[in-house]
């Protein structure tokens, strides 16, 4: 996707299938993005917990804002919010 200036952080783990459709939903936008494996971290899972009140994944931020789950990036798509948020710079 043209006009991706934001910072996309997914949290997954290995055989999680929102995961995956996660990733091929930016894959398929052309969205760069970072993948953080959590399997077995229990540290970071905790970490996770308590940024976002979810104990599943994955988890994505966008520009260090947790957005939600594979769901939350689905709606944001299908209404064209997503394009918005990942046109935003990230603050620094």
């Amino acid at each position: 996707m043209e006009g991706v200036s934001a910072s996309v952080v997914v949290y997954r783990t290995r055989f999680c299938p929102y995961c995956i459709r996660a990733n091929f939903l930016l894959k398929g936008k052309r969205v760069p993005f970072e993948e953080i494996d959590v399997s077995g971290d229990l540290e970071r899972r905790a970490w996770l917990r308590e940024a976002t009140g979810q104990h599943t994944v994955p988890q994505i931020f966008i520009n260090d804002r947790s957005i939600g789950g594979f769901s939350e990036l689905s709606a944001l798509d299908h209404s064209g919010q997503l394009d918005r948020l990942l046109a935003e710079e990230p603050q620094r």
